[in-house]
């Protein structure tokens, strides 16, 4: 934040002044102080392209026209650091241009589940991914002068009833897996501001919970700008000030300013708290007013960046050989979508775009003298036409090739609801299944926001092109791909099941009475199908190529180190086919053995690489403490812990090139979590438990008639085993079963071993 004395002008507002700069002025902007120079702040919506609409005091007037870039699942698909920077770019001119100082995105929530109606708006079902990806969106956008808002803080990850829903998910699940994204974006990026979701966290609302909003958004993880409700989610001004919801949008609320007026006055609350919400609206005033001047926007360029968004978004799921398309002589374009493009999802943040591309004209462009016809294939998004459908197949049946184009209605991808299946429409599916029976050169190209379900006609398609809600230039990198202008490089950000049964969400999706149990924990995505070992139909980080590549020579700084040091992992990239193309590297970290129970592997590191055909370049990665660490809920924190870890390069979870074992050297000096309640095994597993501990387990086992054998893995019992079967016992409880044989009694034994300990 940029530094400026803001206490002097604190010092010289009134109480009511403050009071109303905490609510907005309307629909889209912030009060300002007029006598002490201070001015609105103008925000709007905008993830992916600027919803900034005509009459400002208003919320549903017509949009003005801006570039409506590919959604967040497209951006996501890039796995591209640097075109998310060009993205932010863009995002900020287009905003100085229409008068807009706060973007209000990137959405940053997780994909728990694929029927999650907003995903569209969000990056992937990994925290890891979803950071780096915003973390350079933000730089990029607040670089050039424009604010943003992070949203939904936090575990916003449904549509159904999102306005009151209890998302139930305990300590640790919340600290990996939904908080990780934005602490890593609110520490690296430092966004303006951070938007707070309607729902509740274990019955406390957002807008209302202190220990999120404070104690680790403020306090523990140093965020300095302004915490903005999303629209109406505030219940109680007065509280949501204590818990540190500084901006409640929109306004005006007369009633809710004269409360907090009346809670300072009766002291219930505590003006200072109103002063920090103060100073931080005040500062986000400054930097808005610190905006640079307005340039001539270059539309032209803002498309073209547009298209090569969604070309390196789009990810080619399956390829028998028919892509790229080689010189075909007739090709049969079908579907509603082709002519009709879905570029976008539905609710708050739909773009009015300047202009629209469609996919049938930009093959048309490309096709040569390859004869091109259309047939629409479904009109309906209900109800199959059987006679539509019958044009298609005689098209088809006559082309060299079909092209078939098959969106997910507005109806059921959009911002309010969650969609019911994973499945493509009825008509869709009839459609694909009668084109590929008696055309099997056929290409299905999917726009959707998030994954569909395949196996009903999967195994018809020659091939198979994720496009997603592709913005308004997408048709011409979708024609780009298909036709071999372009490599395909995007690989999948969230994990396409076979059925919505196998999906980890499955049995507390979408919860009921009010509340939403996550009840798979840490096991999303990628995560809850290595678990499972469950068979998916495509993994995360998938995506072909029409070029291979080999990986080589992977290599390690060091096969021990400590874990404030961290390790440096090299390899080797290799373009082995004849076309210029793209590789994503992806680093995954397997835990060989934790004191809690951790995902099998885990992605923290990735990059995007550019190779022509024979190059090899060497990729290099340096993973640090966070690499290795998970949070312990007892210790309240993040801790590493002694022991050997792999590290893990590939393409994808389910494509492991290179695998490097290191040891890892925990610096943590932590208390011990033993106790009389602390079992044998937790004794022993305890490096500072073991020493003590080791002398009493062999006398125990010893009195039971037992050989203590080896502690770490006791043998295989035959009968009654006397080390297994005391292994889970409290220690307290062991040593009174044989208080008699002891020098002291268990609980003076207890007292000593923990003072040992410590």
């Amino acid at each position: 934040m940029a530094v400026f004395d803001i206490d002097p002008i604190v010092d010289q507002m009134t109480l009511e002044e403050k009071a109303t700069l905490c609510t907005g002025a309307g629909p889209w902007r912030t009060e300002g102080v007029e006598r002490l120079g201070v001015g609105p702040v103008t925000l709007c919506d905008g993830p992916h392209g600027l919803r900034r609409l005509e009459d400002l005091t208003t919320m549903t007037s017509p949009g003005l026209p801006a570039t409506c870039f590919p959604t967040a699942s497209c951006q996501a698909a890039t796995w591209n650091t640097s075109l998310m920077e060009e993205l932010g770019g863009a995002l900020a001119r287009e905003a100085i241009a229409l008068g807009v100082d706060v973007i209000l995105g990137p959405g940053i929530n997780m994909k728990r589940t694929p029927l999650c109606g907003r995903n569209f708006e969000y990056f992937s079902e990994d925290p890891y991914l979803s950071g780096a990806l915003a973390a350079a969106y933000v730089q990029a956008v607040q670089g050039a002068g424009v604010g943003t808002s992070l949203k939904h803080f936090a575990a916003n990850n449904q549509e159904y009833q999102r306005f009151s829903i209890s998302a139930d998910v305990d300590e640790r699940t919340l600290r990996e897996i939904y908080l990780p994204a934005f602490e890593k974006v609110v520490k690296e990026a430092r966004p303006w501001t951070v938007m707070c979701a309607y729902n509740r966290i274990n019955a406390t609302y957002c807008s209302n919970h202190r220990e999120l909003l404070t104690e680790i958004l403020k306090d523990e993880w140093g965020f300095d700008g302004a915490v903005v409700s999303d629209w109406g989610a505030v219940h109680d001004r007065v509280t949501a000030l204590q818990a540190g919801l500084d901006l409640e949008m929109p306004g005006p609320k007369p009633r809710r300013v004269d409360g907090v007026v009346a809670a300072v006055r009766d002291g219930t609350l505590d003006e200072e708290a109103l002063d920090e919400s103060v100073r931080r609206i005040l500062g986000m005033a400054h930097q808005g007013a610190q905006t640079p001047e307005a340039h001539p926007l270059d539309s032209s360029a803002h498309h073209a960046l547009a298209r090569r968004i969604a070309a390196e978004g789009i990810v080619l799921l399956k390829n028998d050989g028919l892509l790229p398309l080689q010189d075909p002589t007739h090709i049969a374009v079908i579907g509603r979508a082709a002519r009709e493009p879905r570029i976008q999802g539905g609710g708050s943040s739909n773009v009015n775009p300047t202009q629209v591309d469609n996919c049938f004209d930009a093959i048309q462009r490309l096709a040569g003298e390859a004869r091109v016809t259309y047939a629409e294939g479904y009109a309906s998004e209900l109800d199959i036409d059987q006679e539509l459908i019958d044009q298609a197949v005689a098209l088809a049946q006559a082309a060299r090739v079909a092209l078939l184009f098959v969106a997910l209605p507005p109806v059921l991808e959009s911002e309010g609801y969650d969609r019911p299946d994973l499945d493509l429409t009825a008509p869709q599916v009839a459609l694909i299944q009668a084109v590929t029976a008696v055309q099997p050169r056929t290409v299905v190209i999917l726009n959707t926001a998030s994954a569909v379900v395949m196996e009903p006609w999967i195994d018809g398609a020659a091939a198979v092109v994720e496009a997603w809600l592709m913005g308004q230039a997408g048709a011409g990198a979708v024609a780009d791909i298909l036709f071999g202008r372009l490599n395909p490089s995007g690989k999948l950000a969230e994990t396409f099941p076979r059925r919505l049964a196998d999906t980890p969400a499955y049995l507390n999706f979408p919860g009921e009475n009010g509340v939403v149990r996550y009840g798979e924990g840490l096991f999303i995505g990628y995560r809850y199908y290595d678990a499972k070992e469950m068979p998916v139909l495509f993994p995360f980080g998938h995506g072909l190529s029409y070029t291979t590549f080999a990986y080589d020579q992977a290599r390690v700084s060091a096969r021990r180190f400590k874990d404030v040091e961290g390790v440096t992992l090299s390899v080797d990239v290799t373009n082995t086919g004849e076309m210029a193309g793209q590789e994503i590297v992806q680093v995954y970290v397997h835990d060989r053995e934790a004191s809690l129970v951790r995902p099998v592997k885990e992605l923290k590191a990735f990059a995007k690489v550019q190779l022509e055909p024979g190059e090899t370049a060497t990729v290099t990665f340096h993973l640090g403490f966070r690499a290795f660490a998970f949070y312990h809920p007892a210790h309240q924190r993040w801790i590493t812990e002694d022991g050997q870890f792999d590290l893990l390069i590939g393409g994808s979870t389910a494509d492991i090139r290179c695998t490097e074992a290191v040891t890892l050297e925990s610096t943590l000096d932590l208390p011990s979590l033993l106790n009389e309640e602390s079992t044998l095994r937790e004794w022993l597993a305890n490096p500072q438990g073991r020493s003590v501990i080791q002398p009493l387990f062999e006398q125990i086992v010893a009195h039971m008639g037992g050989d203590p054998g080896s502690s770490e893995e006791p043998p295989e019992p035959t009968g009654m085993d006397a080390a297994r079967s005391v292994m889970d016992m409290p220690v307290l409880g062991i040593l009174r079963f044989r208080e008699d044989a002891l020098p002291a009694t268990p609980e003076d034994i207890v007292a000593w071993l923990l003072e040992e300990v410590r």
